[in-house]
């Protein structure tokens, strides 16, 4: 069975940092686009931030941009999502995702195939 695996979450101050990281099992990643998505309380979920099947393309939401950074690893199959200067606002669970129809990574989670069980991130004022 093909799954996706989350780590990293945890509680942290606000200004903060937490390293993310997405891994599977079953099956290998490296030639499909990856993205990150959360889900507040009481909100939909929303998109974070995707990168491409090759790591060389890469887009975030307003809300994260210039302190979240996704990344893949070296063999491409495990992706990272970097967040620093945490806000209380980014509290949310925060879902991996794999796409295998978009090459430069979406935006939209219509166009992911499958889905990690997330991994809570708090952050406290």
């Amino acid at each position: 069975q093909v799954q996706l695996v989350e780590s990293g979450g945890g509680l942290v101050q606000a200004g903060g940092s937490l390293r993310l990281s997405c891994a599977p099992s079953g099956r290998t990643f490296n030639n499909y686009s990856m993205g990150w998505f959360r889900r507040a309380p009481g909100k939909e979920r929303e998109f974070v931030a995707t990168i491409s099947r090759s790591g060389l393309s890469t887009n975030y939401a307003d809300s994260v941009k210039g302190r979240f950074t996704i990344s893949r690893g070296n063999a491409k199959n495990t992706v990272y999502l970097q967040m620093n200067s945490l806000k209380p606002e980014d509290t949310a669970v925060y879902y991996c995702a794999a796409s295998t129809t978009a090459m430069y990574g979406t935006t939209l989670s219509t166009d992911y195939r499958y889905w990690g069980q997330g991994t809570q991130v708090t952050v406290s004022s």
